[in-house]
């Protein structure tokens, strides 16, 4: 017997529900896995929950089919009234239909069974009290046009405890409707068939109910089930007075209605059976999800290693542009040259280091301010320049392999942003640079003062050797050959001499090394952030193979 009141079975219900949250939460660009995990939630919160909580709650009888099989028909039948809308337009029925008693509608909208149904899609149509136990709906066509009709239907699925398949003799074997009965099945949902506008002929009538007999035997995945309800309904069976179908052949259910109205404990069975078949069903269902999850991690791990490697590369390709390369303009550099009086220092450095080393006060006592503003806007702007053109290269790229993938072309086709760097990026980059200065300036105050070579320092100006160090990072021997003249091979000399003899060679490169070494910890920063842009599209691969886990362990502990 199924223990339907256990308090344990409701709270690992509640665990699975939360899990299904938070697969929901996940962005995905695959609509099937977004269906399954959707119709996984639907049928936790519409249908498992509130039957657990409540064994005696209303049943919910649904009936379903392709649009124009006759469901309002049959839905006036058993209300004995017109209260579902039957025309010749399709699909006929745009909104679901709830034939119920007040108090059992009531029930049945607290219990959160048809939460999820927006309340403009439901219509109700009032039962008798005599009717109470039974709750009947009218859901829109399952082969409707209209996707929210068809998702409506889905969703009507989800919640329901026993399904009317109304289909016809010219439709039972459609190909949409037997998706929708994939899922009764699945959920080991009580069925019963009506084959509606059966041929009047006596061979081809008999011939129809075998086959649709014979089509129902095949797909059912149960060998213990109970034998199928098929009520046959010829055309022209009709009742003008309702705009329904003829009493006489509906009748079997009919009275299958009635009986479930009046006994209780036939309602009791029916329930348990709808619920046990959905918490069998839950096992296919929520591993399904588990492996949506896990094939989507994957993606996103290659998603992630496509932007972080065309990130790489021009992060690659911008730090072998600064190194050893002249990325000031000539005109700014020789300013700097006249500030320091490179033709005087030269000839110093000819005579030996020691020499520049003991003359550092004499050649720049009484010279004009240093050009720092001038150099640093330069380096700013120049800097700025080329790492706005690499991270748009490198955006470029990204989005172009990732159009390229059918898992987000279609994200990357609505993010136009993502084909160029962020606007954020310039502003970024001149903060970060602006801070990378300072900390220069900070270093030469601390490397004067260990060093001793404060009257050097105070000479020349913390600012301005501080312009040195960062000349010296761009402008360097390190990529010039003999052979190379110039105003870059000259400044490159000047400025590492000149450092030298202040600081020694050993500090002077420490400097040097250090202010590289941000100037490209800054650059990483900055471009990590610009592809984060990316990988912000897609979950993170270990939370998904997280809750891929966590699912399949929950859904094994419910299902016992």
């Amino acid at each position: 017997m199924l223990a339907v009141d256990s308090t344990e079975l409701i709270e690992q219900c509640d665990c699975l529900v939360a899990l299904a949250d938070r697969r929901l939460a996940f962005p995905t660009v695959s609509p099937a896995a977004e269906a399954r995990a959707r119709q996984l939630h639907d049928h936790l919160e519409g249908f498992v929950r509130p039957r657990l909580v409540d064994i005696d709650a209303p049943l919910l009888v649904l009936l379903v089919g392709p649009t124009g099989a006759g469901k309002s028909s049959l839905l006036n039948t058993i209300a004995g009234a017109e209260v579902s809308k039957v025309g010749v337009l399709r699909p006929t029925t745009t909104d679901a239909v709830l034939y119920a008693s007040q108090s059992d509608t009531d029930r049945i909208v607290a219990s959160g069974r048809l939460g999820a149904v927006a309340k403009d899609r439901l219509k109700l149509a009032a039962a008798p009290a005599s009717a109470d136990g039974v709750a009947v709906i009218d859901a829109p066509d399952i082969d409707s046009v209209d996707r929210d009709n068809r998702e409506l239907a889905d969703l009507l699925v989800e919640a329901c405890d026993l399904c009317v398949f109304v289909t016809t003799a010219t439709r039972y074997a459609d190909l949409v409707p037997w998706e929708v009965l994939r899922r009764v099945r699945e959920r080991g949902l009580p069925l019963v068939v009506v084959l509606n506008r059966l041929p009047d002929d006596e061979e081809d009538r008999p011939a129809v109910v075998a086959d649709a007999r014979r089509l129902f035997r095949q797909a059912s995945t149960r060998s213990d089930e109970e034998p199928m309800d098929l009520i046959a309904i010829d055309e022209g069976d009709i009742e003008p007075r309702v705009n329904g179908l003829a009493r006489e052949k509906a009748r079997p259910l009919l009275e299958r209605i009635d009986r479930l109205a009046a006994t209780a404990d036939e309602r009791r069975a029916i329930a348990t059976r709808a619920l046990a078949g959905a918490l069998r069903g839950l096992a296919p269902l929520a591993h399904a999800v588990a492996d949506d999850l896990e094939h989507e991690a994957i993606d996103a791990d290659a998603l992630r290693r496509i932007a972080a490697s065309m990130y790489a590369t021009e992060l690659e390709s911008l730090a072998g542009e600064l190194q050893g390369s002249l990325i000031l303009r000539a005109e700014v550099l020789r300013r700097w040259n006249d500030f320091v009086g490179a033709d005087q220092v030269a000839r110093f450095i000819s005579t030996g280091i020691g020499r520049l080393r003991a003359m550092v006060l004499t050649v720049f006592r009484g010279r004009t301010a240093a050009p720092v503003t001038i150099i640093e806007a330069e380096l700013t702007s120049t800097l700025e320049a080329l790492g706005l053109r690499h991270a748009t290269e490198a955006a470029r790229r990204t989005a172009m392999a990732w159009s390229d993938r059918p898992e987000t072309a279609e994200v990357i086709a609505g993010h136009h942003v993502l084909w160029s760097a962020s606007e954020r990026f310039r502003p970024a980059i001149e903060e970060g640079l602006g801070e990378w200065m300072r900390g220069i300036v900070e270093d030469v105050r601390s490397h004067a003062g260990r060093k001793r070579t404060v009257a050097q320092v105070s000479a020349l100006g913390v600012n301005a050797i501080g312009v040195a160090v960062m000349l010296a990072v761009f402008v360097n021997t390190a990529g010039l050959t003999g052979a190379e003249v110039g105003i870059g091979a000259g400044t490159a000399i000047l400025n590492q001499k000149l450092l030298e003899a202040i600081f020694g060679e050993r500090a002077m490169a420490e400097l040097i090394a250090t202010a590289r070494e941000r100037l490209m910890t800054l650059l990483t920063t900055l471009f990590e952030d610009e592809r984060k842009r990316f990988e912000e599209l897609v979950p993170a691969p270990g939370s998904m193979r997280e809750l891929a886990t966590e699912l399949r362990v929950a859904v094994d502990g419910i299902v016992a």
